[in-house]
């Protein structure tokens, strides 16, 4: 198939698809005397975007449509076609988000763009780019100074615990609330 077409299939420009090419990220493509470009069939995987917005709770839950919104802007304005937008309001230290954890299972995503890194998870990115090769991840405002992400980090580390340390004072006085109740 030519690479216009190609291009076409995978949802992306034609001057994409040729930096595709000249990069060698095309395997088994070559050139024709004549300038035109071939791609095999069977070399094709189709471009699978995913925009991935999450809030810690849900009183920020109004910001969720604006993140994504504001990803798929991102998106659009990088010529990428957007295939799925999955929203959560989960903590970023929680392991067990079924939206997030359905995209790495289903392993159809060749991208996964998010706003910032921690929206993805507070800790552990590396990991997940390691054991996910073949998606690219896209953090769209990346932290460059190690200090300032450092301390970001540690804040919401703390901040994470004590919301938990709370919830369960808070859910022992309930429990203890209704043992008296049942006492009486």
């Amino acid at each position: 198939m030519k690479l216009s077409d190609y291009a076409k299939k995978l949802g992306v420009t034609y001057r994409t698809a040729y930096t595709y090419f000249s990069e060698g990220q095309i395997p088994g493509a070559y050139q024709l005397k004549t300038g035109t470009i071939i791609v095999p069939e069977q070399h094709i995987k189709p471009e699978h975007n995913v925009v991935y917005a999450r809030v810690s709770s849900s009183e920020n839950r109004p910001n969720l449509e604006t993140q994504s919104q504001r990803l798929c802007e991102f998106c659009n304005a990088k010529g990428w076609q957007v295939n799925e937008v999955i929203q959560e309001c989960a903590s970023g230290l929680n392991d067990s988000r079924p939206k997030l954890l359905k995209v790495f299972k289903d392993r159809k995503a060749t991208r996964i763009i998010v706003e910032h890194k921690d929206r993805l998870t507070r800790f552990g990115f590396n990991f997940i780019k390691t054991l996910y090769p073949e998606c690219e991840f896209i953090i769209v405002n990346e932290c460059t100074d190690d200090k300032a992400d450092l301390m970001a980090d540690f804040v919401s580390l703390v901040t994470s615990f004590c919301a938990r340390l709370y919830g369960l004072r808070r859910t022992k006085r309930q429990t203890e609330k209704i043992i008296e109740s049942l006492q009486q």
